[in-house]
């Protein structure tokens, strides 16, 4: 079972934007590939603990990890008659909901995925599971984690879904084993009185911050200038508790014209004092917005949308197969950027970047293997990127697509190979 599934792992991953069927590339593969995925020994969650292991050993060493969570829909309504799927935003829509922790360094590298959620909802009619409990629970497995990485301290990033005090409480009551950095949803009540956004928009502003926006859909990027301002609350009683947390407001004061002010309150365990460490803070809270990228490449990327499987079970064992594949992307493009220095063996096998090299080159392969920084410059041009001077790092797009073709330039070096002994 171990052997068939690292052989899909294989194929979907040469061709993530590809069905099963032509992923695998033949009826008997594809028949071995569903009846893998219908085989109900096989635990998804063991299948992503394959996957997590290496993803603590690629955190050890670093001082600190930022660990995103992030919920997404999965819309398979034009995939009718998949049992065991649920309504989504939309009565009419049907299918399931994924919820990932995805293990990002502070430089921004994607180092793994560390669980999931999966889940589709019950009709309303019937009681279903909290879906606030995924957050609080979320940061429960973050917290444990750090038991296992001592030497690395790990913070739990989150957007406005996760300001939840029964969450802020939790982590209290265990001691704080992990930080967390929440974007603010709810304007609380202060155990002195007041609220939240009125005493940190009293204090006066710290400094400012300067950073790129990335472009979005509706939005191009742009320089953003924010003001900072800080303070240290306790939250007033929830039952019988009372919580303090570190709020740091960062607010656009002269956004351009037409353009909507970049404006976050965050919330944090963590005691802010200096610019600095406010600084520090907005870093890491926009390094979540890779867990949007992520699941760009889960369903732009992997198409796992179009997956025709029977059940959700089915669903749930492809789905771990293809957040393993997306990360792998979504590291090549970080750590591309990040560290373009490193020898490419580091993420390429030697068939890969020399077969890379004789196509992008039109020459033999050299002895050494070229850096990580031109390889994937070498791929992503396969994918269409042009490399001009303004056009900075390649993105996700790009490297797929790069990648889709660099496989089928591997398997054809390789039958060239086989068959001519050349190569």
């Amino acid at each position: 079972m171990t052997k068939r599934l690292i052989r899909l792992a294989d194929d979907l991953s040469s061709n993530p934007t590809a069905s099963i069927p032509i992923a695998c590339g033949g009826w008997g593969e594809t028949k071995a590939a569903y009846r893998l995925l219908d085989n109900e020994a096989l635990d998804w969650r063991a299948m992503l603990e394959a996957h997590r292991a290496p993803t603590i050993g690629r955190m050890v060493g670093l001082e600190r990890v930022l660990c995103l969570q992030d919920t997404t829909e999965l819309d398979f309504t034009s995939q009718p008659g998949i049992v065991g799927l649920g309504r989504l935003s939309y009565e009419r829509q049907h299918g399931m909901y994924l919820h990932p922790t995805l293990a990002v360094s502070e430089n921004g590298v994607a180092l793994g995925v560390l669980d999931a959620w999966m889940w589709a909802r019950k009709p309303k009619s019937e009681a279903d599971v909290p879906e606030s409990l995924r957050w609080i629970e979320g940061y429960e497995r973050v917290a444990e984690l750090a038991a296992q990485v001592p030497s690395t301290r790990l913070v739990y990033v989150a957007d406005r879904e996760g300001d939840i005090r029964a969450l802020l409480d939790r982590a209290a009551a265990l001691g704080h084993p992990a930080d967390y950095l929440v974007r603010a949803r709810h304007d609380r009540v202060l155990a002195e009185g007041g609220k939240l956004r009125a005493q940190v928009e009293s204090q006066s502003a710290l400094g400012e911050v300067e950073f790129a926006l990335p472009p979005a859909p509706g939005r191009k990027g742009r320089t953003v200038m924010q003001s900072l301002r800080m303070a240290r609350v306790t939250l007033a009683r929830c039952g019988s508790k009372t919580c303090e947390v570190t709020v740091i407001l960062a607010r656009e004061e002269s956004p351009p014209a037409g353009e909507k002010p970049i404006e976050w309150l965050l919330l944090t365990n963590e005691a802010v004092e200096t610019l600095d460490e406010a600084c520090l803070r907005i870093a890491w809270y926009r390094r979540r917005w890779l867990v949007e990228i992520f699941f760009r490449i889960l369903k732009s990327g992997c198409r796992v949308e179009a997956l025709q499987l029977a059940t959700v079970e089915r669903l749930e064992r492809a789905l771990v197969v293809y957040l393993i594949i997306a990360w792998r992307i979504l590291h090549l493009v970080t750590l591309g950027r990040d560290c373009p220095q490193l020898p490419c063996e580091v993420v390429f096998a030697p068939e890969e970047w020399q077969a890379a090299w004789l196509v992008a080159k039109r020459q033999p392969p050299p002895e050494t293997p070229p850096t990580l920084g031109e390889m994937t410059r070498m791929v992503a041009g396969f994918g269409g990127f042009l490399g001009r001077k303004g056009d900075g790092h390649p993105g996700p797009k790009a490297l797929w697509e790069g990648m889709l073709k660099l496989m089928a330039y591997v398997e054809a070096f390789q039958a060239a190979r086989n068959v001519y002994g050349v190569g």
